[in-house]
């Protein structure tokens, strides 16, 4: 009973899918009120069940320690990022919408988590200490990843998308599989850390492993399912309305980073950077090395060519966060005004989406 107690975000999030596929037709007839009220019901359990995705994760994650366990983590957040978007991208045509939810999540995941995890650890300890090896490596990897992904398709004609997207779907599974082999074998202690205050599992520290999987594997299924209702309720109410066009893929990265901003608030709180690094960079360099590859692969496969190609604006933020990113991350402390820089970047991106500029 206490294990199915502190699954109820997950039943909610069952009435509310029922509730949507009831409610979804006259919602988006009627419009207004209805519809984003509905829609917004349908955002939070998302979000809820995005958290027990994270939870279960976490649970994982302090049993197999680093560099596991950010490692988890950052998979079952990029695992609900990859489900919403194919879902999404079956509604009406967007194609850039991979593309923006990509900027929009290394947006989230360095500027919003790593600026508010360095402001708390560093108003809290003071300077907090990381591996630098660890930036280095992430840093290394992302800047090669977005170049390869999202600037150099700006220089690549119709005619010869279809065999730079297949090299680049390889490329990327083949540096995201020796990255994870580099992360948890060779170079494992690149990305660890040690603390003296190691987590536990607590309450759920006798529970099977297996049954921590099987519920996020259901838990994401029912993400899938629920994007179908958000879809339909994001289409109708965007169309025709003065909206940002980047609602959607803002909504996609926010959904995927919120359980890992707490996670990474918490890990500052007790001194422990190394986990935001692992958490803030990993993530990034996930969303890039797996959501990239998935969606160019059903690109592909439908024959239709999807805008990787950053815009000018989308480039400039990036060469600006990485500038910040490197700069900061060069001697293995942390400290609050590193952490502002950060997040005075990501203000200025959640400025520009509400100018619908992004």
């Amino acid at each position: 009973m206490k294990y199915l107690k502190s699954e109820f975000p997950i039943a909610i999030a069952l009435i509310v899918l029922g509730l949507g596929f009831a409610l979804e037709h006259g919602a988006v007839e009627h419009g207004g009120g209805l519809l984003w009220g509905l829609l917004l019901v349908i955002l939070a359990a998302i979000i809820g069940v995005a958290f027990r995705i994270a939870h279960h994760a976490e649970v994982l994650a302090m049993r197999f320690g680093e560099p596991y366990g950010t490692l988890i983590l950052t998979l079952a957040a990029v695992s609900v990022e990859v489900v919403i978007l194919i879902v999404l991208l079956q509604g009406a045509p967007n194609p850039t919408l991979a593309r923006d939810t990509v900027f929009a999540a290394v947006m989230f995941d360095i500027n919003g988590i790593l600026g508010l995890a360095a402001i708390v650890g560093g108003l809290k300890h003071g300077s907090a200490k990381y591996n630098l090896d660890s930036a280095n490596s992430f840093i290394a990897m992302l800047l090669v990843a977005i170049g390869i992904g999202m600037f150099i398709p700006d220089f690549v004609p119709d005619a010869q998308w279809p065999f730079y997207s297949a090299f680049s779907v390889g490329v990327m599974a083949v540096m995201y599989a020796g990255f994870l082999r580099l992360q948890t074998v060779e170079h494992r202690t690149f990305f660890e850390y040690s603390s003296e205050d190691e987590a536990e599992a607590h309450d759920e520290a006798h529970s099977p492993n297996a049954l921590h999987v099987g519920i996020m594997l259901g838990a994401i299924v029912l993400v899938g399912l629920l994007s179908e209702v958000l879809s339909v309720l994001l289409d109708a109410g965007l169309a025709g309305s003065s909206l940002p066009k980047a609602i959607p893929s803002v909504l996609v990265a926010l959904i995927s980073a919120s359980p890992e901003i707490l996670t990474a608030l918490k890990a500052a709180q007790q001194d422990r950077m190394q986990t935001t690094v692992n958490i803030a960079l990993g993530a990034s360099l996930a969303t890039v090395l797996l959501t990239l590859p998935v969606i160019e692969a059903i690109a592909l496969f439908n024959g239709e060519r999807i805008i990787m190609a950053l815009t000018p604006l989308q480039g400039g933020m990036l060469l600006l966060t990485f500038f910040t990113v490197m700069n900061n991350l060069h001697d293995g402390e942390t400290n609050a005004i590193e952490g502002i820089s950060h997040f005075a970047l990501f203000a200025a991106f959640i400025a520009l989406v509400m100018m619908g500029l992004l």
